[in-house]
């Protein structure tokens, strides 16, 4: 279920309209069940990055076994990630897809940034939405 301030379907016709958690910047993301492997895709201005579409589920499951409020840490791809925050766990040879979600070399990183607030529209999470240091828990 999509909360009432997510809008679109998460079609490419129909992306969602997603705010950063911080609440800052717009950017948009669809599935693309077609790409290999499957993917959800990103729009932010420009750029455009691409994640596991697994991600949902899997980071879903994550946050659940973990009970508790997790730190995005949101980084870029060059930048290592603090442990124990969702940006970690998305790079993790732990993690379900052993390693990275994001898709596209250079741009993998920001998982922490993009990913939380479609798990949040979606019904899935809920994520604080401070200026900085944000934290996300399943619902």
């Amino acid at each position: 279920m999509i909360n009432a301030d997510a809008k679109g379907s998460g079609t490419r016709e129909d992306p969602w309209v997603l705010k950063t958690p911080s609440g800052s910047s717009e950017y948009q993301m669809y599935r693309d069940e077609a790409a290999d492997p499957p993917a959800l895709v990103c729009v932010v201005g420009k750029t455009v990055l691409f994640y596991r579409l697994t991600c949902i589920e899997e980071l879903h499951a994550m946050l659940r076994a973990r009970g508790d409020w997790v730190p995005l840490g949101s980084a870029d791809e060059q930048k290592a990630a603090a442990d124990g925050t969702v940006e970690a766990w998305g790079r993790s040879p732990d993690n379900p897809v052993g390693g990275w979600y994001g898709l596209k070399k250079g741009l993998r990183g920001r998982f922490g940034m993009y990913v939380p607030p479609l798990l949040e529209a979606l019904g899935l999470a809920e994520v604080e939405h401070n200026p900085r240091n944000n934290r996300m828990r399943a619902v």
